[in-house]
C-alpha cells in the first residue's frame, strides 16, 4: 500500500537533517548567553525564567540548569563538563551537542542562517504543494467525529496500550497522528521560523511589528528555544513509536513509500 508520497518523504530526509543543523547550531548560539527572558530586554543582572550555569559553593563547583527558583544539578552534561582534550569547560551545552564542537558564535550563526532558509523554504514548498495534491485535506483533515471525546479518549487509551491500528484503520493516520503533524506543520515549524525573525536587529527595520506583536525580542527568544524544545520532544515520541510499532516496516515506508499492512484477524 502506498503509505507516503514522493513529496512527503523527499521532505522528511531534508527537514530532518535541517532541524538536526539547526539544533546544533542554535545551542552553540544559545552558549554566547545562556538565559532566556520574558519583555524586550534581558541582560547578565537581570532574572531569567531560565538558564543554565555553573556555581561553586566552597571547594565544590558544580554545573545546573535552573528554571524560574528550581535548580537541578547537571555536572558533567551540562554548565560544567570536560572538552575532547580533558579540559573542564564552564558553557551550558557540551561540544558534542553543538555545531561547530569548539565555540564559535560567529560560525553557528552561519549553519544557523543557512539552514534557516532551507527549512522555511522547504516549509513553504511543502505546504503548498500537500494542498496541491490534496495531502493536507485527504490526511491531515480531522473529521467532526475524530474531534469527539470519546473518540479522542479511545486514541489515546490504544496508544497508551501500545494497540497499533491494522487493516483498513492502519492505511490513516489516527487522530493522534493528525493533531501531533499538524501541530509540527501549522505551530512549531512557522512558530520557529516567525520567532527567529522577531529576534533578529534587522527585522526592526522592515516588520517592526513581528517583535513588538510576540512580546519582544527576548520574548521571541525564549518562545524560539521552546519551539526548539518541542520539535526535540516530537521527535523522541515518533522516533519511539516506530521502534515500538516496527522499525524496518516504516523505515521502508518512508524510503519506498509502500508499507505492508497487517490485517486485522478480528
Amino acid at each position: 500500500m502506498l503509505r507516503h508520497r514522493l513529496s512527503t518523504r523527499l521532505w522528511h530526509g531534508v527537514n530532518a537533517l535541517t532541524l538536526l543543523v539547526l539544533l546544533m547550531s542554535g545551542l552553540m548560539i544559545f552558549n554566547a548567553h545562556p538565559r532566556l527572558y520574558w519583555g524586550e530586554y534581558g541582560a547578565n543582572y537581570d532574572a531569567p525564567w531560565f538558564k543554565v550555569s555553573s556555581a561553586r559553593i566552597g571547594a565544590r563547583e558544580f554545573g545546573f540548569v535552573q528554571i524560574a527558583n528550581s535548580r537541578v544539578e547537571t555536572t558533567g552534561v551540562l554548565g560544567l563538563w570536560e572538552d575532547q582534550d580533558g579540559r573542564l569547560q564552564r558553557r551550558a551545552f557540551p561540544y558534542w551537542m553543538t555545531l561547530p564542537s569548539r565555540y564559535s558564535l560567529a560560525l553557528a550563526r552561519i549553519w544557523h542562517l543557512a539552514f534557516a532558509w532551507v527549512l522555511a523554504l522547504g516549509l513553504l514548498g511543502y505546504l503548498l504543494w500537500s494542498l496541491v495534491n490534496g495531502h493536507l485535506r485527504r490526511d491531515l483533515h480531522i473529521t467532526r467525529r475524530e474531534w469527539h471525546p470519546r473518540s479522542l479518549w479511545q486514541d489515546v487509551k490504544a496508544h497508551a496500550r501500545l494497540r497499533f491500528p491494522k487493516g483498513e484503520a492502519a492505511r490513516h493516520y489516527s487522530v493522534l497522528q493528525k493533531l501531533a503533524y499538524a501541530g509540527v506543520l501549522f505551530i512549531l515549524l512557522p512558530g520557529m521560523i516567525a520567532t527567529g525573525l522577531a529576534m533578529s536587529p534587522g527585522t526592526d527595520a522592515w516588520a517592526p511589528l513581528l517583535t513588538q506583536a510576540v512580546g519582544g525580542r527576548q520574548t521571541a527568544r525564549s518562545l524560539h528555544f521552546l519551539f526548539a524544545f518541542g520539535l526535540v520532544l516530537f521527535f523522541g515520541v515518533h522516533m519511539a513509536m516506530v521502534v515500538l510499532a516496527g522499525p524496518l516496516k516504516h523505515l521502508r515506508a518512508i524510503v519506498t513509500g509502500r508499507m505492508q499492512i497487517e490485517e486485522d484477524a478480528s
